[in-house]
């Protein structure tokens, strides 16, 4: 008679590690701070370190110079940054794709060309050669497009052509003088030198109250249809910490405009132009879907999404918005001339991309991330002109910074691997 074993234990299986994306942060400052040191544990950075870099790069120059923070200097600093800044945007939306558009330094130099030569050479109404420019720039863009998506051509190879082939466009159509002048108080003219209400201080308080305002509401309407879809939502006190320090940003800088002129017309029209950008990418399906094929082009593909399409309306849109940060650079420099969209241009709206926070590897990214950066660029570019240092000084501080923006693109990337969150 054999005797009865005793039954083995089968060992409980071990609970898989909760997604922190899917936690309910605790409330109070306790919980906050956890939810934080969850996210970087993550490689979730976010935009705390450009926005650390940008009080820091502040508290230096006025420590050095002493008039960094004046209002006139501040006004100078948001009008500069509308032409690079609008690149830049388009920068983001092929970096989103894993892409890169060697071609959008010179898409503006001959959208402003053209622009300037059918309203002052043709005489043509500067809104129909404003509008015939754009169009002109998104042609280009769905050229691009057609050849990368349809042919198989790689982005590099053929915005690199393009690239050479919009610069010597360019020269043909500003002709032998290479230079022509804006319409004194044109349309082109004014989107440098306009100020809202011809410097009434209400547009700028206007600006600073209802941004604050509008995030707050958008994000509670989030929350609220998250929790009725049962998913967690932000909590109410987290969203109200983010809206007053919002508001603690924008306020100030609706009192330092107002010191000088008021609000600038470039700083209006770049903002606007990122929160609609943001808007289309994160609420709408063609925006998701870009997103999906920066993430995976097999999976995107399989998920029902016409790759080509995406990719093709991508190029398209950054150059468009190449266009117009031209012609608010003709604005700024009075003209339009062969050497626009050249030098630095290019390089100076890919590293705000990047430097912002939008990642090189594609599928991850904010148009924000374009309007952060080129502050950070544009306030260090300000700063050393302040204190007389050398261009070549210039050059080698902005390319430490990408640099450094590149590689904590990088080090984030590698630990969201780690953390099984890519």
């Amino acid at each position: 008679m054999t005797t009865p074993t005793a039954p083995t234990e089968t060992p409980a299986p071990q609970a898989p590690a909760a997604d922190p994306r899917l936690l309910v942060r605790s409330g109070g400052l306790t919980g906050y701070l956890d939810d934080l040191r969850r996210r970087l544990a993550g490689g979730e950075l976010g935009s705390a370190p450009v926005v650390i870099g940008l009080i820091l790069i502040a508290v230096i120059f006025q420590s050095v110079t002493g008039h960094f923070l004046q209002a006139d200097n501040l006004t100078n600093i948001t009008k500069y940054i509308a032409g690079p800044g609008l690149i830049a945007v388009g920068v983001v939306f092929v970096l989103l794709l894993g892409e890169i558009d060697l071609s959008l330094g010179s898409v503006a130099g001959v959208c402003a060309a053209i622009a300037s030569v059918l309203a002052v050479r043709q005489g043509v109404s500067e809104w129909l050669a404003v509008a015939a420019a754009l169009a002109a720039a998104a042609a280009m863009g769905a050229l691009h497009g057609l050849f990368f998506a349809r042919i198989g051509v790689p982005a590099l190879v053929v915005t690199l052509a393009g690239m050479l082939a919009w610069s010597g466009l360019q020269e043909y159509v500003l002709g032998d003088l290479g230079t022509i002048n804006n319409r004194h108080d044109g349309l082109i003219a004014t989107l440098d030198t306009h100020f809202l209400g011809d410097g009434d201080i209400a547009y700028a308080w206007a600006l600073a109250i209802l941004a604050p305002a509008l995030y707050l509401l958008a994000q509670l309407r989030t929350a609220r249809r998250r929790r009725q879809a049962g998913l967690t939502a932000r909590p109410t006190t987290d969203i109200a910490l983010r809206a007053g320090a919002l508001a603690v940003l924008a306020l100030p800088l609706a009192y330092a405009l107002n010191q000088d002129r008021g609000l600038p017309l470039p700083l209006v029209v770049l903002v606007g132009v990122v929160a609609g950008t943001d808007f289309v990418l994160r609420r709408t399906a063609w925006g998701r879907q870009v997103f999906a094929v920066g993430g995976g082009i097999e999976a995107a593909r399989r998920a029902g999404i016409n790759v080509a399409r995406v990719r093709i309306s991508v190029y398209m849109t950054s150059a468009t918005l190449a266009g117009l940060g031209g012609l608010f650079i003709a604005s700024q420099q009075g003209s339009a001339d062969k050497q626009l969209g050249g030098g630095n241009v290019l390089m100076s709206a890919i590293a705000a991309a990047v430097i912002g926070g939008t990642s090189l590897f594609g599928g991850r990214g904010k148009t924000w991330s374009a309007l952060l950066g080129i502050l950070v660029i544009q306030s260090i570019t300000t700063g050393l002109d302040m204190v007389h240092a050398a261009q070549a000084i210039q050059y080698m501080i902005t390319g430490a910074v990408l640099l450094a923006a590149v590689v904590l693109d990088s080090v984030s990337r590698r630990t969201r691997a780690g953390a099984a969150r890519t």
